[in-house]
Order: C-alpha cells, then structure tokens, then sequence
C-alpha cells in the first residue's frame, strides 16, 4: 500500500490505534502506539522520533534522538489487541541527515540485497528459514548469590511430571520421537492450527506445520520462502503471531535453542537460492543437479561458516545444541540429502525452480535480518571469487570413524569461539558497505559480554560434581 491507501485501509477496518514496530540490534520486535488521529500522511514522510539509547546496542545517551519511517507496505490489523490496531514496521533514520542507521538490522538486509543487485549476478536472493521452536505449559527460572534454578514442565513431556491435569491420560512423547505421532499423542493440534489461521489473516503463506523431534511441545511451522527483507519481516511477524496465540491458551513460546537437557535442540534450517529476471540459477547439471554457481557459493557459506556462526547462532546457548549426537550440523561439509551435513542439498523436486541450499547450522535465536545478509554476502564471495567447496560427502558424518572425522572442519564449540572467528573474518561482510566496522564491533562486544555473564555464574551441576571435592 501506498500513505493514501493504507489511510483508506484504516478508515475501512475502523482502526482506532497504530501500533509501530521495529527490530532492535538483537532480533527482538519493540513498538509503541499512537492515535489514529496522529497517522497522517505528513509522518510517512516525517517519520516519528523516539528514544534510540533505550535500544539494545543502539545510540548513547549524548545522540539519542532517532526517527523512525513508516513502511506502509508492511501495514495489516494487528490480530491480537482487543482495539482495533493498524500494525506498520518501520526504519530507523538520523534526525539530521536521515541517513538509514547502520545498526538497523532491516536496513542492513535491504542493503544485503542492493549489493547482490550491484554484482550483476542476480537480483533477488530467496531465503525460507525453518523456525523451530517449544510449546511449554510452564517456566520458572532465577538466579541470584545463593541460588539458581530453572524448571520447565509441558503436558506431553516424557517427564511426566505428575501435574494435575484433570486426569492424567499418559500418551507422552518420548525424546527424539516427536516426529510426528497423531493425537492425542500429540497435543498441540489445535494450537499449532490456530497460529496458521492466524497467519492467513495477516498475509503470511505457511507451507506445513507438525509436531518437531523432541518431546514436550517441539513444533515447527514453515513459511513460503520470500525475497530476504520480506522474509526477515514475516519471520518477525511470525514470532508475533506464535508467541501470542500460545498465550491465548495459557502456554509459552521460546525460540531458545536447546531449553531441554538430553533431547533435540531448535534449528532455524535456511533454504537459500539467487534468481535473476526470474530465472533461478541454482539448477545445473553439476553434483546434486546444482549450477556452477551454487556449489561456488556452498563454498563461500564453508569457508565463512565459523565466524557466521557469531551471527546466526548468536546465544551461549545456541553452542548447547551445536553438539554431536542430537541431528546438531556441526560438520561443515555438503551433501545431498544428507541431514548430518551443514549443507544439505534437497532432492524432493526435480524442477529447477525448486534447486536450492538448506544451510543447517543456524538457531531462531539469530536476528533474522542480520543472519540473512550474512549467509547471503558469505555466498556471493563464494561465487565472486570462485571458491570451490571441495568434494562432498554421501556418508552419515555421525558415524565416521575418529581419525576420518578428524578431517572435516567443525563448528565452533562456544560464542567465545564463534566471536574469535569473526573478529578474524568480516571483510567479506564489509563489501558494499551492508556491515560496517561499527555495527561487527558493537556485536562483538555485546556478545563477548553475553558469554562472561553465564560464566561468571554457577551452574546447578556444578555442585552435583564439585562440591564434596
């Protein structure tokens, strides 16, 4: 929609609030709510100023003032609030020159895809991230000098923690059996049901949803892949709509990448291909029935893998799930069909419209903005600079003997790590000025101090192993 258009939308849905939203540095939605009164075409090109050191990694308190710009494309009726309520993302501007801010991360993908476009080698990158996550019936956690404590609890946990639950029928989802029983086994039919009519209603083009591996609640709904800020905006919107309908029925939602000891973690597997006039050019006759260019740009992702993996698995906890032995990516080799594999190439369709890359190493913790513009500026150095992602492997990965093992790169096994090798290796983030030196730094540093915040705490199994020492 145009100002014009999305002013007679409002009046035709008798909207009364506007509600903007905008993506902070870390991944999260804010937002705040104005009159419809105040919605005037005038602030579509005004903007509307706000506070941006109360942002997470934003501005200091000495250059606090920001704008943000109304992208009237993005307008829909919020589902959820009892008035009735335009939703609008928005940009973040400088007041001064209103120049898009560096650390926006919608920004840095909208500049991700200007740069593709500069390149000449295509002109829409496709992402369709699968966003897994848990349905929880309760969570309670702290910590402070003398305690710490978590406890989480669902009704179809193996755990079957004795809650009343007006009677207990059993039908409890073993670990790693959660894909995918029917009911009752599976309890959250209806829920996860309710989240894609829900979704309907706002635009979004859901392909599936079903149960995931683990138990207690793991579910997955995936999305219809879309050009990368159109996507980073419906997997926003998506987040919204999943956690807010879990509410309705007095049950939480996390994105957390391994909440549960023991059993599988969430992924945010990303499907990923470039197109070009409306051609896609990841179909060829090369290994999988890619092109030239994608397997260059496979070899670009490998290459880059580790210090992505600050980006798109951006958490202390997302290194919890990066482990052996619980279908966790952490080898860094491509294959087709092949789930143990970072890389995996599928092969459900033969059409060429169909070929693309499933890069498996990333969580929904990651701001998706941001790991998209990553993954996609690691690509095109792949492609750019012909970087040939050397022969693929056909064997279960999990299962190689040690000393084969031994030669296939891995994962980093911490943040630490992970921020070690992005320190080391940005340059290729920094072409056409979509990442800035800034922004890597700020990230860097904010993360860093993410990791020394969990270690400077013990653990609860810390005493179980220390304390009679």
């Amino acid at each position: 929609m145009t100002p014009k258009e999305v002013l007679v939308f409002c009046k035709s849905k008798n909207i009364q609030l506007v509600d903007v939203k905008f993506c902070d540095f870390l991944g999260t939605w804010q937002h705040f709510c104005i009159p419809i009164a105040e919605l005037e075409e005038e602030v579509f090109e005004a903007g509307l100023g706000f506070d941006g050191s109360s942002i997470r990694g934003w501005k200091g308190i000495e250059a606090s003032d920001m704008l943000l710009m109304l992208d009237p494309s993005t307008a829909i009726v919020d589902p959820f609030p009892q008035v009735p309520t335009l939703s609008i993302v928005a940009d973040a501007v400088d007041t001064i020159t209103h120049e898009p801010y560096n650390r926006d991360p919608r920004n840095v993908g909208r500049k991700a895809e200007a740069f593709l476009k500069s390149t000449g080698i295509a002109d829409t990158a496709y992402m369709g991230p699968e966003a897994e996550f848990f349905i929880f019936d309760d969570v309670r956690y702290g910590q402070d000098t003398r305690s710490g404590f978590y406890y989480l609890d669902s009704n179809e946990g193996i755990w079957n923690s004795g809650r009343e639950e007006f009677p207990n029928l059993g039908n409890k989802i073993r670990h790693k059996e959660g894909y995918f029983p029917v009911a009752p086994t599976d309890t959250q039919v209806d829920i996860r049901n309710e989240m894609i009519m829900v979704m309907k209603e706002c635009g979004l083009q859901v392909e599936r949803e079903h149960h995931e591996v683990a138990t207690a609640g793991q579910a997955e709904i995936d999305l219809r892949f879309d050009s990368l800020v159109n996507m980073g905006d419906h997997l926003m919107l998506f987040k919204y709509i999943v956690k807010n309908v879990a509410k309705r029925h007095n049950k939480t939602v996390t994105f957390m990448p391994k909440p549960l000891f023991g059993d599988n973690g969430s992924g945010m597997h990303c499907h990923q291909s470039l197109w070009k006039k409306g051609k896609p050019l990841f179909a060829g006759n090369k290994y999988g029935g890619l092109s030239e260019m994608a397997l260059y740009y496979i070899g670009g992702i490998l290459k880059h893998a580790k210090s992505l993996a600050a980006i798109c698995n951006p958490t202390v906890n997302s290194y919890k799930r990066l482990t052996p032995g619980f279908e966790a990516p952490v080898n860094l080799a491509y294959s087709s069909r092949n789930r143990s594999a970072a890389i995996r190439i599928p092969t459900y369709s033969p059409s060429p419209k169909a070929k693309r890359i499933e890069y498996r190493p990333p969580d929904p913790s990651a701001n998706i903005y941001l790991a998209c513009s990553a993954m996609l500026m690691a690509g095109l150095d792949g492609v750019l600079n012909r970087i040939d992602p050397g022969e693929p492997m056909d064997k279960n990965l999990y299962e190689l003997a040690p000393a084969e093992l031994k030669k296939v790169p891995q994962m980093p096994g911490s943040l630490t790590e992970a921020c070690d090798a992005l320190e080391k290796d940005h340059q290729f983030l920094l072409k056409g000025d979509v990442f800035t030196e800034d922004l890597i730094t700020q990230w860097i540093d904010m993360k860093r101090k993410e990791q020394d915040q969990v270690r400077l705490r013990p653990h609860p199994w810390e005493f179980h192993m220390y304390y009679d020492c």
